[in-house]
């Protein structure tokens, strides 16, 4: 399968938004479309550290990826943070995450930075494939602490 990736333009809405919402519902996340539009004028806002590819064939968008950039005071070092990753499902396995990945990979290799990092559930088994083969488990436990009033 051929495709391109590329960053999020502004006429991808709709069919980025339908890549979104799938992922949100991945994650059995509660529908919300002001979630949909927040995280799409974070992409749009050229001055906020938010950023996206889009996995494109032929004008039909595929997969999507969102990364930012975040500070590694242990190293004095500014990383790369994938927060999203989502594939098409009926699309998945055929190199669309793994390439979406290498293009944050690319921005952190062009810029520097010495890792690329991301978390996913430990229950998701197909990602876990495909992340295993690109980039190595660590053994740190992840703590949300949930505010309370916010």
């Amino acid at each position: 399968m051929s495709f391109d990736i590329r960053p999020v333009h502004p006429a991808d809405r709709e069919q980025w938004a339908a890549l979104y919402r799938g992922y949100r519902d991945f994650y059995e996340q509660t529908p919300d479309e002001s979630v949909i539009d927040g995280v799409w004028s974070w992409l749009m806002d050229e001055a906020r550290d938010f950023h996206g590819f889009v996995a494109d064939r032929d004008g039909t968008l595929l997969g999507l990826a969102h990364w930012r950039h975040f500070d590694r005071p242990i190293v004095a070092r500014v990383a790369v943070y994938l927060d999203d990753l989502f594939v098409a499902p009926d699309l998945r396995g055929g190199g669309v995450g793994r390439a979406l990945i290498g293009a944050v990979e690319q921005v952190a290799r062009d810029e520097g930075a010495p890792l690329v990092r991301w978390i996913t559930d430990a229950s998701n088994e197909t990602a876990r494939r495909l992340y295993d083969s690109v980039a190595t488990a660590t053994p740190y436990v992840t703590y949300d602490l949930r505010v309370t009033g916010s």
